[in-house]
């Protein structure tokens, strides 16, 4: 019966390690506050260039960052509940610029399958805060 007891306190114990080893999951909100971190946020524009747009990532179930070298634009999408970080964006378009009326569909990473859609806002551009001499 001791053996039974210990073999149950050791399992316990290896199962519950991972759960205290890891690292508490951030939120969308707090993701994105780590990424504008430094910066402060402009009037928000209707469109953005997307050739300027270097690398675009999804905040889950929160916003889509377009980052533009010394700028970073925010789109809060409408329907912000359907992003997940997991997908892929798809865009189509009629020019170099994405704008506040334009559709975004959302893909599975793996098998690519369509996920769904966000309707986007307008981009809040985020410039970094210049330093006091």
């Amino acid at each position: 019966m001791k053996k039974i007891a210990i073999a149950l306190a050791t399992a316990t114990a290896l199962l519950a390690a991972p759960a205290i080893s890891a690292k508490p999951k951030l939120t969308g909100e707090q993701k994105l506050a780590k990424i504008l971190k430094g910066r402060e946020a402009g009037e928000p524009v209707s469109c953005i260039d997307l050739n300027r747009a270097r690398n675009t990532r999804i905040i889950d179930k929160t916003a889509i960052v377009y980052d533009a070298g010394s700028v970073i634009y925010v789109n809060r999408p409408a329907n912000a509940k359907h992003l997940d970080d997991d997908d892929i964006l798809v865009t189509r378009l009629h020019s170099n610029r994405l704008c506040n009326v334009d559709i975004v569909h959302t893909k599975d990473r793996t098998m690519f399958f369509p996920t769904g859609f966000v309707s986007l806002e307008k981009f809040v551009p985020y410039r970094k805060i210049a330093k006091a001499d």
